[in-house]
Formats: structure tokens, C-alpha cells, sequence
């Protein structure tokens, strides 16, 4: 998948344009790719997203994001999409006209453009559906999809994640939710109680579930199963979120390496234990409930 920054750096030819913030790549999300993709080959023109980084909401409303711009291109190009617009979404670029945006539109000669319904452009949100019309011959407007009585939308991913419910997160997503990060030197404390853990710092605003979760991890050297605590460490009157995942049958030294960590099963909430033998004999049960959870997944 190609990849760019504005519209003008694209060729000049014509194109199939979504365009959204697509945090999450949820259901929704994924539908809308699919009236893409079919307008594409309708028109024989190549599928270009127009998405923003961070997403919209991040900056106006200071909520955290689903997807870093790496995980999103990620997604995007397993979604089969053959060219990517990240335009930077910066107080200027928020501030910026209507019909500056439109300009931008006109660069990429949209044969049909996918929106979906809610979707609103320019400074005040003053842009809509019929702005639209004025630079493609067709415009896809796409509804809110909805499953089991509820809309599907990143807000309610965020909504399940911050109750620690990554099942519900999953039903919208269509798949796991995952995060990448880089496995860091933390204080060594699960070495010293005999589950060594990578200890993984993420982008900071990364919607992160809390609690203790069963998890599969990628990395460049293989593919384990685990168990995940995310949370403030209450036992050892911790400051800060950590992110630490223990990986079963692994014994070597990750330091510097990304890992994907995606959330399986939630296994319990995060507790404040009487001290440290307390909580070594819990997270013993942990890896045994996560190895149970996960006996299944290959």
C-alpha cells in the first residue's frame, strides 16, 4: 500500500476516496473499505483513504485513540486499500475552511467519494454530504452499522476497553485488540518473584484496557501466549500505568523489540494484594487461568 502525507503528493489520475479518521478499524469501518474497494474496481481507479493522524476526536475532545498511524496502515492494507492519505491533524489544519478541503479533493479527481453518515469536514464541522457533490460525480453515503441493538463506533470501543471488557471490543472490531509497543528496562520486579515480564511502553493517549488479561504476543522471533497486567501496580503502591506481559515458555531477552499483544480473555480486575508472596501466589493462578484460556489458539 502506498502511503502519503497530502493529497498533493499522490499522481495525478483519478481515484476512489473514502475519507474518516478510521480509528479502531471497527466493523463500521470495515464496511465502509468494502464500498471503497467496489467503487474502485466499478470506475477501474486505484481505493485512496483520506485519514488523519491523530484522529479528529483525539485533538478536539481529548479522547485516546484506538490505533497509533502505524497500526491503522497496518490494518488499512490487510483491508486491501491501495493507497493512504495520513494528513497531520494539527489546531491549523482543524481550523482550516471548508473549501480548503474541498481543494484538496479536487487534487485527487474523485470518481466517487465513501462517507459515512455522520461525517462532517472544514472549521465548525460547516462541511457535509453536499459539499461533497461538488467534487465527485457520485458520493457513498455509508449508515451506522449496528450489532446486537448497539451502534458500532469507536466510542463504544473505547467505552468496553475502559471497562476492561476487550470480548465486547472484540464483537465491534470483527478481531482482537491489540497494541504494539517496545519492550523496555523496568524495575525487574516479576524477575525477582520468578515471572520475568517484558515491561512495554506504548504511544502515549494508547486506549489500553486495565486488569489482567490472557494475551498472544508477535514479535520478530516468534509468537507466544501470556499473561498481560495493565494497570498502576497498587501492591508496590505503583505511580504510573505499566504495561507487562509475561510470555510462557520464553527465556530470552527482548529488550529493544516491538511486540503485538493482543487481548484474549479478561481474567480479573487489578487488586492491592498483602504483600509480595500474596501476589506471587496470584499470578501463578493467573498464567494457569491464561494457559487455560488460551489452549485452543494456535
Amino acid at each position: 500500500m502506498k502511503t502519503y502525507v497530502s493529497p498533493a503528493q499522490r499522481p495525478n489520475t483519478a481515484t476512489a476516496v473514502a475519507i474518516g479518521s478510521f480509528d479502531g478499524m471497527h466493523l463500521g469501518h470495515q464496511a465502509l473499505i468494502a464500498q471503497l474497494k467496489a467503487k474502485a474496481r466499478e470506475h477501474r481507479v486505484p481505493s485512496v483513504v483520506y485519514t488523519f493522524d491523530p484522529p479528529t476526536r483525539v485533538l478536539t475532545q481529548g479522547v485516546e485513540f484506538l490505533s497509533t498511524l502505524p497500526e491503522k496502515l497496518d490494518l488499512l492494507a490487510r483491508y486491501g486499500v491501495d493507497e493512504t492519505i495520513a494528513a497531520a491533524f494539527t489546531p491549523e489544519f482543524a481550523a482550516r475552511p471548508k473549501d480548503a478541503f474541498l481543494d484538496d479533493l479536487r487534487t485527487l479527481r474523485p470518481q466517487a467519494i465513501v462517507v459515512g453518515e455522520d461525517f462532517h469536514f472544514g472549521r465548525g464541522r460547516a462541511g457535509g454530504v453536499e459539499d461533497l457533490k461538488t467534487v465527485a460525480p457520485e458520493v457513498v453515503v455509508v449508515p451506522i452499522h449496528g450489532l446486537g441493538g448497539e451502534d458500532i463506533k469507536s466510542t463504544r470501543v473505547r467505552e468496553y476497553l475502559r471497562a476492561g471488557d476487550v470480548d465486547g471490543a472484540r464483537r465491534l472490531l470483527g478481531r482482537h485488540y491489540d497494541a504494539q509497543g517496545v519492550v523496555v528496562q523496568g524495575d525487574r520486579l516479576g524477575r525477582t518473584l520468578g515471572w520475568p515480564t517484558a515491561n512495554l511502553q506504548v504511544p502515549d493517549g494508547k486506549a489500553l484496557p486495565l486488569g489482567v488479561f490472557a494475551v498472544v504476543v508477535q514479535g520478530d522471533h516468534g509468537r507466544w501466549h501470556g499473561v498481560a497486567n495493565v494497570g498502576f501496580r497498587p501492591t508496590v503502591e505503583g505511580r504510573t500505568r505499566r504495561f507487562e506481559v509475561h510470555l510462557f515458555d520464553f527465556g530470552g531477552n527482548l529488550y529493544g523489540e516491538e511486540l503485538q499483544v493482543k487481548f484474549f480473555t479478561r481474567l480479573r480486575g487489578e487488586q492491592k494484594f498483602a504483600g509480595l508472596d500474596e501476589l506471587k501466589a496470584q499470578i501463578a493462578r493467573d498464567a494457569e487461568a491464561a494457559r487455560e484460556a488460551l489452549k485452543d489458539v494456535r
